[in-house]
This record gives structure tokens, C-alpha cells and sequence, in this order.
């Protein structure tokens, strides 16, 4: 009887571990599918923050004076510096078209007084397209609106 029962007991321990393969083949897309999504979620996230970042940097620059409080160039290039993380805008030299779009204006603020407002609009690089799930292109814009100093 005690031969019987380890034939027995090593027949289904068999079968276990065969379930245990198919299960793995089975979920290991899903798992990838989700990390490739996390990495994307990251990458758009970052370029989110960096975005942010820089149009608070420009308007910055716009607010120091009536002289800077429309100067698109001078906003651009110091966007571009905060930006040159971001993959597709490392060699860009200018910020009138895509995938980066900046503007300065010189407006008037809520307590009626002279401001600036600096407007950023960015596309993201194509990065993992997944099809009916992620577009692989997101587009943000930011804009900030600083007192300029008199």
C-alpha cells in the first residue's frame, strides 16, 4: 500500500507543476502589457513636470520688466534649456513649431496692472504605441501669468 500511494502522489505533483507553466504563459503578456504601460505613464508624467517647470521659468523672465514682458525670443531660449531633457526637443533652436509652441504677451492682470503670460504647448515623442490603449503622442499646455515688476 505505502509503494501505491507515492506512484499516486508523484502522478499529481506532475500535473501541478504543468498548470503552473500554462498559467505563467498565459498572464506573462498581460504583465508585460502592464509594464509597458507603467513606463509609458512615466515618460508622460515627467514630461508633464518638465513642462510645468519651464513655463514658470519663462514667465520669469517675461515678469522682470516692460521690456521683457513680450519677449518671445528671450522666453524661448531660456524654455529650451529647462526642456533639453525631453528627447525631441534636444535639437530644437526654435519654439515656433512642432512639437514646441511658446508664446509671450503682455497682458493685464486681475488687480489691473501690467503682466505677462507665457504659453507652452508640447507634444510628446511617440514612445510604445499600444492600439486602442495608449495614442503614443500626448500634447500639454501650460500657461503662467506673473505681475511684471515695475
Amino acid at each position: 500500500m505505502i509503494g501505491g500511494n507515492v506512484v499516486t502522489n508523484r502522478r499529481k505533483s506532475g500535473r501541478r507543476r504543468g498548470n503552473a507553466l500554462i498559467e505563467v504563459t498565459l498572464l506573462a503578456p498581460w504583465v508585460l502589457f502592464l509594464f509597458v504601460g507603467m513606463v509609458d505613464l512615466g515618460f508622460f508624467c515627467y514630461s508633464l513636470i518638465a513642462v510645468e517647470n519651464a513655463v514658470r521659468i519663462g514667465a520669469e523672465y517675461t515678469a522682470q520688466g516692460a521690456a521683457t514682458a513680450s519677449n518671445q525670443s528671450g522666453a524661448c531660449t531660456r524654455i529650451l534649456n529647462e526642456l533639453a531633457s525631453l528627447p525631441n526637443v534636444s535639437t530644437l533652436s526654435s519654439c515656433g513649431a512642432a512639437p514646441l509652441g511658446v508664446t509671450a504677451t503682455q497682458v493685464t492682470g486681475p488687480d489691473s496692472a501690467t503682466a505677462s503670460s507665457v504659453s507652452i504647448t508640447y507634444q510628446s515623442a511617440q514612445l510604445i504605441p499600444i492600439p486602442g490603449m495608449l495614442v503614443g503622442k500626448l500634447y500639454i499646455t501650460r500657461t503662467a501669468v506673473m505681475k511684471v515688476k515695475p
